[in-house]
């Protein structure tokens, strides 16, 4: 899986490939996905189990889910995808890229139900890859909108639902997070340094034959990002290959 190009099995299997845009696409749902963090405390827990490189694969695919339902609907997932390439590459080494900066002064409404499903996917792992680079210790919160986002779009649902089960429990034994039974501090002041975490990849979520171990893990990030086109992508900041 070196590169974006192939769907992943288990998306294609949840009919998300070029399927009708016929989900409920409402204010009411809009102001969920915006602020859903409110009855929704069983999953912020379950997500808070998981370390920061975990939350980080799991944001990018995730965000890959929603990558392919909007393929052939919008230009937009072309960006989307030069994301996933950043997010994945943040993993192995978050100096290597960009800010993942998108509608920075919040001009774009969340209406319309392809670009606005668009746009709050985007601002949430904006605003995920703001806490990554911070080290806040409040990170895994923000993805609570990006997982209801991802399934509420899905066109089979209990295909999705079983793929993320199931990728909870493991990262929750591979990426465990180391303090998940603190008790932190509310001002999101502190800093949590995860340079140390094992790296993970798209193998992990994706390929049903990966067996995961460090070293598989980072020859498999290795081979995705020695597969990319950095100078095609601007959140690509990569030192350049030896001629």
């Amino acid at each position: 899986m070196r590169n974006l190009n192939n769907v992943p099995k288990v998306i294609m299997e949840s009919k998300s490939i070029g399927h009708a845009i016929d989900y409920k696409w409402t204010k009411k749902k809009i102001n969920k996905l915006l602020d859903p963090i409110e009855g929704n405390e069983e999953l912020e827990n379950a997500l808070m189990q998981i370390n920061h490189k975990g939350s980080i694969g799991l944001t990018a695919a995730l965000l890959e889910w929603i990558y392919w339902r909007f393929t052939g609907y919008s230009q937009a997932t072309n960006d989307t995808q030069k994301r996933i390439e950043a997010l994945w590459c943040s993993i192995n080494n978050r100096e290597q890229t960009n800010p993942l900066l998108f509608d920075t002064e919040f001009e774009i409404p969340a209406t319309g139900s392809i670009n606005g499903a668009l746009w709050i996917a985007l601002m949430n792992v904006r605003m995920i890859d703001v806490r990554y680079r911070k080290g806040s210790y409040f990170l895994q919160n923000d993805l609570v909108g990006l997982v209801l986002l991802a399934r509420h779009i899905t066109p089979k649902k209990k295909n999705f639902d079983h793929w993320f089960a199931q990728t909870i429990i493991n990262l929750t034994h591979s990426h465990p997070n180391p303090y998940r039974n603190d008790v932190l501090d509310e001002s999101d002041e502190a800093v949590y340094d995860s340079s140390n975490e094992p790296v993970i990849s798209r193998e992990f979520f994706f390929d049903e034959t990966f067996q995961y171990s460090v070293e598989a893990s980072e020859n498999a990030i290795h081979g995705f990002i020695d597969n990319l086109d950095h100078k095609a992508n601007i959140f690509l900041n990569l030192p350049k290959k030896a001629s």
